[in-house]
């Protein structure tokens, strides 16, 4: 009796706590953008751009604090943008060209005053932004590209763009060209608004309101330099993929170590895996970048240090053909070694009570029946 009492309660008590691990899908985000290869042509590129949740939410929970202009610059993210610099170095062939193909794509997102400020993914996602949210993906994409660009800020005017470094004077300025020179270096005026991406402004053309304006430039050497994943960008439609992640226990007692695995499909060898986690309600920050095996399987080794709940997810940004990938969220619960103490004395406490209750029952039941007492 004391012994099926006691299992019971603890396959109850572990299944409970198991049973906190929910399935938490995850998407990605899409856009797309088009492309003339010249102005004066008319063949013209679709290209396709796939942004991982977890890449938006990585972001999404950064700080977006601007306390001075010089924290304009920290909201320039090239890296996690270079795959689309890559795609457009692939029909452009001069910096002024690809530059003017980078103001064709900002001049797609619809217009409208933004508070507080994004960083560039965020404002890919939601498909909405104004000057400096237009700049920062201009600059970032410019930079990633390898441009030699600035940040133009027209403080009385409250007012953004960018200024990029050309060669050669640019060819395309339907105006008088515009520039500013910071450290002896010419930067061409590159305006990121506009609602008509065909005949919106080229580099060198500046607005009428501008053209005598004082404006404040801001270097990019303490830009971001690094991120967890990329966004992926083709003039294709991009594959699907998908890539899943698991625990090799979903409830774990402190201080065990715990295998994260998973497998991407399809099965490409050497790719980066980012591995993400968070506790409770904080934000997402990276536990590991790993990378896949011969069959597309990742493997990490996780020392479970504190108790709690913790989140896991694993995300592959995607290449050239195929688009990134979340896995689904995987909940591990970590129990202190004090609280499974504690449950242990409990079910034995319980079990010694049930022992005693019954005892004491069959005392009373041998009292009434008259036999004598053991």
């Amino acid at each position: 009796m004391k012994r099926r009492n006691t299992t019971t309660f603890t396959i109850i008590f572990i299944a409970i706590v198991s049973s906190i691990s929910p399935c938490f899908p995850s998407s990605s985000y899409s856009v797309s953008y088009f492309l003339l290869k010249s102005f004066n042509g008319s063949e013209k590129y679709r290209l396709n751009v796939v942004i991982p949740e977890s890449l938006y939410e990585y972001y999404r929970d950064k700080p977006h604090r601007q306390a001075s202009i010089q924290d304009f610059s920290n909201f320039v993210t090239p890296y996690p943008l270079q795959p689309v610099a890559e795609r457009l170095w692939e029909i452009y062939d001069n910096p002024e060209d690809f530059a003017n193909g980078v103001l064709m794509l900002v001049h797609q997102i619809p217009y409208n005053v933004t508070l507080p400020a994004k960083y560039p993914v965020e404002t890919m996602v939601e498909n909405i932004g104004d000057c400096d949210l237009f700049s920062y993906i201009a600059a970032s994409i410019m930079k990633a590209g390898g441009l030699d660009v600035v940040l133009l800020y027209y403080e009385d005017e409250t007012h953004m763009n960018v200024g990029v470094h050309l060669p050669t004077p640019p060819q395309h300025a339907r105006t008088p060209v515009s520039f500013v020179t910071y450290n002896n270096v010419r930067y061409y005026i590159a305006e990121c608004t506009g609602d008509n991406w065909t005949t919106g402004w080229r580099v060198g053309e500046c607005p009428e309101s501008l053209r005598q304006a004082s404006c404040k430039v801001i270097p990019l050497e303490e830009c971001e330099e690094w991120a967890p994943g990329q966004v992926s960008a083709s003039y294709s439609v991009l594959q699907p993929s998908a890539i899943s992640l698991k625990a090799s226990s979903n409830f774990v007692i402190e201080g065990s170590v715990i295998t994260l695995y998973g497998q991407l499909s399809p099965e490409i060898t050497n790719k980066s895996i980012t591995i993400y986690f968070k506790t409770g309600g904080s934000s997402w920050n990276v536990l590991a970048i790993v990378s896949t095996d011969l069959n597309g399987k990742f493997y990490y080794e996780w020392n479970a240090q504190g108790a709690g709940v913790f989140y896991f997810r694993a995300s592959w940004s995607g290449d050239d053909g195929y688009a990134g990938a979340d896995s689904q969220i995987v909940v591990l619960t970590v129990m202190s070694g004090f609280f499974v103490a504690l449950i242990i004395t409990t079910v034995a406490l319980t079990s010694v009570g049930i022992a005693l209750l019954a005892m004491s029952r069959e005392h009373i039941v041998a009292g009434e029946s008259g036999l004598p007492k053991v």
